[in-house]
């Protein structure tokens, strides 16, 4: 049977944390925290599960956190768990078959990642593969009994196991101030933590937020290395923070330039409905809300692509006395708000 040593970053999680690690102590032989600057009752909670408890100063780096917490654990397998968490009855029994059958050579769990639309920030579905137990030390082998080499891909198992994501509240504004650090800065965002930017952005991002990205939007969009998807989710944050702005030239500049590339965003042809609505031109907006609804795909927000632009339509006929086609809309924009639960 395979050792797990459960390895938490916690901060003010006083509300959740006991929930947490009444799971958690379930399932580890050891149970790591480290605390990034707590001033509740975090650490009193925390020494009720374990005495692996350290202190690590904040340097809006989660990662680094994270390899503190790993540096500090024993065991054969490091499972990352986050405070707002819980693991049900069934799932605590399956880690625990897995525990007993897992084989050796396998270095990367997989779990299914749950309830993540309730309070999420960055993804477009309730469920998702994350790996989440590791390896702590990785065995080195040859493969191929000619032209030998070494495997340097892990071994990777999906496991059915689910962990259920229940937060108090989402996590965006922690999100959006970090980003802001990092650029700051002047520290390069990865294009993974860039387009995650983007995407929380159009999730859960409010008019301040676009505005203070602009800027950073604007100058990655000027790299002539990036590839298209990545463009168009630049073009999608600058459009909005263009039309947030009021600056028009910007604006058109920006869209013209996603509906030339062939495949336009949903999400750039809300902006232009938006604009066009928010002129009081409710006719030229319905021809973009239906284009992002109905005659593209969505960059970074499916809702873009279904509800969202459905809802406009509704209110552009709404306003043009067009009550028969307002609720054609609106019941289509029901159907499709069904269908993603």
């Amino acid at each position: 049977m395979i050792t797990v040593s459960a390895c938490l970053i916690a901060r003010n999680e006083e509300e959740v944390l006991a929930r947490c690690l009444d799971c958690v102590q379930r399932i580890a032989d050891e149970i790591v925290i480290v605390d990034t600057g707590s001033t509740d009752r975090t650490k009193e909670i925390a020494s009720r599960y374990t005495n692996l408890i350290y202190d690590f100063t904040w340097v809006d780096d989660f990662s680094a956190a994270r390899n503190f917490s790993f540096s500090k654990a024993s065991m054969d397998y490091l499972y990352v768990a986050d405070a707002d968490e819980i693991i049900e009855e069934e799932q605590i029994y399956n880690f625990l078959r897995l525990k007993e059958t897992l084989l050796p050579e396998i270095e990367i769990v997989q779990m299914y990642y749950c309830n993540q639309l309730e309070f999420n920030t960055t993804y477009n579905y309730d469920k998702e593969y994350r790996p989440k137990l590791y390896k702590r030390v990785r065995e080195f082998r040859f493969y191929d009994p000619l032209h030998e080499a070494v495997r340097l891909e892990p071994m990777i198992y999906d496991s059915e196991i689910e962990i259920i994501h229940k937060p108090l509240s989402n996590h965006a504004p922690r999100d959006f101030a970090t980003y802001q650090k990092i650029i700051a800065r002047e520290e390069k965002l990865s294009e993974k933590l860039r387009s995650m930017y983007a995407r929380e952005l159009f999730i859960a991002g409010k008019d301040r937020d676009f505005i203070d990205a602009f800027e950073y939007f604007c100058n990655v969009a000027l790299h002539n290395t990036l590839g298209l998807t990545e463009l168009k989710q630049c073009q999608c944050v600058i459009a909005r923070g263009a039309r947030l702005q009021q600056i028009d030239h910007e604006f058109f500049k920006v869209c013209l330039k996603n509906v030339a590339c062939g495949e336009p965003s949903s999400e750039i042809c809300y902006e232009l409905g938006e604009h066009y609505r928010l002129s009081g031109d409710n006719v030229e907006a319905v021809l973009w809300y239906y284009n992002a609804a109905f005659e593209t795909e969505a960059e970074l927000n499916l809702h873009y692509q279904g509800d969202y632009p459905l809802n406009q339509l509704a209110l552009c006929y709404h306003n043009l006395g067009n009550e028969e086609e307002a609720l054609k809309y609106e019941r289509l924009r029901d159907e499709w708000k069904a269908q993603k639960r």
